[in-house]
């Protein structure tokens, strides 16, 4: 059986495609290692996990002023001697490297080293570092989009990898049939918290004319969940606000409506749970990526792409009263939206990135 390092970290838009396809290798008996910061995400559920993790000392190219590009050689040739000096010890068959501060060096440290490097981009726009990785001949390049890189390139089109219970979620029709009463909204502000949502979104709700038939579930994050407890409360609406959201798998399940941002794994996971979705790109997310990944399902139906600066609060009142009165009628149109949606999803994601891994490390 082979070994593959995964470099990956930083947000859980890395490390949870990531964590799936780890999880597919280990279960066919191949050992994984994980290459990451201590400083990131990965640092708390990797091991949680189950996984063992190496961490390197390195931060993003991107940034902060010209003191970082001055010390981004140094900063980067230590990380990638750290890399060598961990792959050799984990006796590394291939490195598969998923964004993040740690994929760079990991990447560079496996081409150096000859081995085989596969890279995996999740947004619809390939970022800096895989770019740049894309340039050194790796074995795969994985994408989770077409398009994302320039066509020279040779990418492969795997989807992106989720978690499997939100992948074996029931079909939307098993799901929406039977289904009465108010109209369930989901919202994700993120654990960071994102103003743009966890302020707008709370006040639109209060001014819909129909609010009282809307039932709500908002993760707000630690520093504004006081805030949109109180304006959901004083408008009378049925609302649960928490800092986070243990098991996604259910709150996708129960949702007729998801409010979000569109990371690449929120639209990964919108498409393989089936759910219709209001999307609020990140208007500085790097090279706008995340407008990007939220046409992946706003062309074909299956969400509605709002620019944050039309995110205003009589707006999205008016158009939440919209989809309150079509589950009123039956939730017709939110299970087309939602069928939609699952008719972009590729649950085999973590399974087929798995078996090129597999590949590629068996020589």
């Amino acid at each position: 059986m082979a070994h593959l390092v995964i470099a990956a970290g930083g947000t859980g838009g890395h490390i949870f495609p990531a964590l799936a396809v780890a999880e597919a290798l280990r279960s066919t008996g191949d050992t994984v290692s994980w290459l990451g910061t201590a400083e990131g995400l990965e640092a708390r559920v990797v091991p949680e996990a189950g996984f063992d993790l190496d961490t390197l000392s390195v931060a993003g190219l991107r940034g902060n002023g010209a003191g970082r590009w001055l010390a981004a050689p140094w900063r980067l040739t230590r990380a990638v001697l750290g890399a060598r000096r961990i792959l050799a010890q984990r006796g590394a068959d291939a490195v598969l490297g998923m964004g993040g501060f740690a994929a760079g060096p990991g990447g560079l440290a496996a081409r150096l080293t000859g081995r085989p490097l596969i890279i995996h981009e999740q947004n619809a726009s390939a970022g800096l570092t895989n770019r740049a990785l894309a340039r050194l001949r790796p074995a795969r390049v994985l994408a989770a989009f077409p398009g994302a890189f320039p066509e020279r390139v040779g990418a492969t089109v795997t989807g992106n990898p989720v978690r499997a219970d939100i992948a074996a979620l029931p079909e939307p029709a098993a799901r929406f049939q039977g289904r009465e009463g108010p109209l369930r909204i989901l919202v994700l502000g993120g654990s960071q918290g994102a103003l743009a949502l966890n302020r707008t979104v709370p006040a639109a709700v209060a001014a819909m004319e129909r609010r009282g038939e809307v039932e709500v579930h908002h993760q707000a994050g630690q520093r504004e969940q006081e805030e949109a407890r109180a304006t959901y409360a004083e408008a009378g609406v049925a609302a649960e606000v928490v800092p986070f959201v243990e098991d996604m798998a259910s709150a996708y399940a129960w949702a007729d409506l998801v409010i979000a941002r569109s990371g690449a794994l929120t639209v990964a996971e919108l498409a393989a749970a089936g759910v219709g979705s209001l999307l609020v790109p990140f208007p500085h997310a790097v090279d706008d990526h995340q407008t990007r990944n939220a046409a992946y399902l706003a062309d074909v139906g299956a969400a509605q792409l709002w620019p944050q600066d039309q995110l205003e609060t009589a707006n999205l009142a008016r158009a939440l009263d919209e989809v309150a009165a079509d589950a009123a009628r039956g939730r017709g149109g939110l299970q087309a939206m939602a069928t939609a949606a699952r008719k972009r999803a590729r649950p085999e994601a973590a399974e087929t990135v798995a078996a090129i891994c597999r590949e590629v490390s068996h020589g």
